[in-house]
């Protein structure tokens, strides 16, 4: 289930909810208890590093020639 950023406009009260993706946006503010929040924009919550798939990982010989390297 992926985490959501919620904000209220009126008191300005932040919040991460972890939701379904099928789930209903939450509207009411914990804080204040106004039907004022709204789902804000923030920054993914995982990070791709280390070994992974490129493409040279299943070419053999002279088939591991990069994309854009002219052959």
């Amino acid at each position: 289930m992926p985490l959501y950023d919620y904000q209220c406009a009126s008191c300005s009260h932040q919040m991460e909810v972890l939701q379904k993706i099928s789930a209903a946006p939450l509207t009411d503010c914990p804080a204040c208890q106004q039907p004022e929040l709204k789902k804000v924009l923030s920054a993914p919550g995982f990070r791709l590093s280390g070994k992974g798939w490129y493409e040279t990982d299943f070419k053999t010989g002279a088939k591991k020639n990069l994309a854009g390297s002219g052959d």
